[in-house]
């Protein structure tokens, strides 16, 4: 062959379960300190689930859009609720619920490298941010959303 490797394959980070369960742990704790049970939904870059709980007291259909929260922020790179709200629907609408612009997704990033995001629900949209935040924070993931 005379192409060389780089032109057909990438090398990049990949989210593993260990830095997923880090993640939720850290961010139920954050949600029992806030005692506000949540949704806590973690995908990898390619939106399939890492990991993902509801605790005790969490609404169960916030589950769906916790995880539509983490699917969104991965698959933009961005965190969640930013986007106008007309738009964010008809994101929703087009992906089947895949994508939300309810606030509490964040993406998952290391030096900038997207790898992932999280998504929480159940609470309100600054107390979700906040607990997707402390899964970021604990495995040394980029804050600078």
């Amino acid at each position: 062959m005379s192409e060389n490797i780089e032109a057909f394959v990438v090398s990049s980070r990949r989210l593993t379960h260990r830095g997923a369960l880090q993640m939720l742990s850290a961010a139920v704790d954050h949600a029992t300190q806030l005692q506000v049970p949540q949704c806590i939904a973690i995908v990898d870059r390619s939106g399939e689930v890492v990991a993902s709980l509801r605790m005790d007291g969490a609404k169960f259909l916030s589950l769906r859009s916790a995880t539509a929260k983490a699917r969104t922020a991965a698959s933009t790179n961005a965190e969640t609720g930013k986007l106008d709200m007309t738009i964010g629907l008809a994101l929703g609408l087009a992906t089947d619920g895949g994508m939300t612009p309810l606030p509490g997704g964040l993406p998952i990033r290391f030096e900038g490298e997207p790898i992932g995001g999280i998504g929480v629900g159940s609470g309100s949209g600054d107390q979700d941010r906040a607990v997707a935040k402390a899964g970021l924070e604990a495995v040394g993931a980029d804050l600078d959303l």
